[in-house]
C-alpha cells in the first residue's frame, strides 16, 4: 500500500487562508496560542477560522511553554482535535490536558530522536523543526535531514525550512509521516500566498505520483 504525505499549514490567522488550504487538499491547519509570535491568534480569531472549514480538516492548536488556563480556555473554547507543544514541557504536562497531542523538538544541537520518543511515549507525533531545543520555530531554516536516524523517518512530522522548491527533495529523501510549512508559503508573517499553497501542494502530487 502506497502511504500518502499528510500536509499541515500552520501560522493560520486569518479564514480566507483556512479555506484556501482545505480547497488546495491540505490535511490540517494550525493556530499559535503563543503571544510572541507574529502569528499568534485569539480564542476570538480561532474560533472564527473553525468555524470556516469543511469536514475533515483538522485543527490544531500550537503553545510553547503555556500556562495550564490558557490550554484549557483554548480547548474549552475552539473545536481543536490536537495540541502541539514546542517548548521543554514534560510529558507529564502534555498528557495532563487528556487531548491528543504532538510534541515539537529541535533539531540543532545534540538532539536524540530516540530519546524524545522514548520521553514522550503518548504523544500521536514527533515533530522535527530546525530550531534548538525548546526555543521558538517559523525561522525558515532547514536542518540536516541526515541526522534523522532512518528507522524513525517514515513516522516523524518534518519541519523547518520547508517550501515548495525542496519539499519534493525532502519527500524523496526522508519520505515523513507529513510535513508541516508556515513561512515557506507566506507573503509576510501570518499572511498565506495563494500560489505558494497551491505549488506546494502540486509539489507533494507530483513526487507521490513518483511511487504509482
Amino acid at each position: 500500500m502506497i502511504s500518502r504525505t499528510r500536509v499541515k499549514i500552520c501560522g493560520i490567522t486569518r479564514s480566507q487562508d483556512a479555506r484556501l488550504a482545505a480547497s488546495l487538499g491540505v490535511d490540517a491547519i494550525g493556530l499559535v496560542f503563543y503571544e510572541k509570535s507574529p502569528r499568534n491568534v485569539s480564542i476570538r480569531q480561532a474560533q472564527e477560522i473553525c468555524q470556516s472549514l469543511p469536514a475533515f480538516v483538522s485543527v490544531v492548536s500550537l503553545f510553547m511553554n503555556p500556562e495550564p488556563s490558557l490550554v484549557e480556555n483554548v480547548l474549552a473554547e475552539c473545536p481543536v482535535d490536537q495540541i502541539q507543544f514546542h517548548g521543554t514541557e514534560t510529558a507529564e504536562f502534555c498528557g495532563s490536558f487528556k487531548h491528543p497531542y504532538i510534541k515539537a523538538m529541535g533539531m540543532a544541537g545534540d538532539a536524540s530522536v530516540e530519546e524524545m520518543l522514548d520521553a514522550y511515549p503518548e504523544a500521536r507525533g514527533l515533530l522535527l523543526d530546525s530550531h534548538a531545543t525548546g526555543a521558538a520555530g517559523g525561522t525558515g531554516e532547514t536542518f540536516d535531514w541526515d541526522n534523522i536516524p532512518q528507522k524513525f523517518r517514515e513516522s516523524i512530522i518534518l519541519a523547518g525550512g520547508l517550501n515548495p522548491d525542496n519539499v519534493a527533495e525532502a519527500i524523496r529523501r526522508i519520505k515523513p509521516y507529513a510535513v508541516d510549512l508556515s513561512s515557506g508559503v507566506e507573503s509576510s508573517p501570518g499572511i498565506k500566498d495563494a500560489d505558494l499553497v497551491a505549488k506546494l501542494m502540486k509539489q507533494i502530487q507530483r513526487v507521490e505520483c513518483e511511487h504509482i
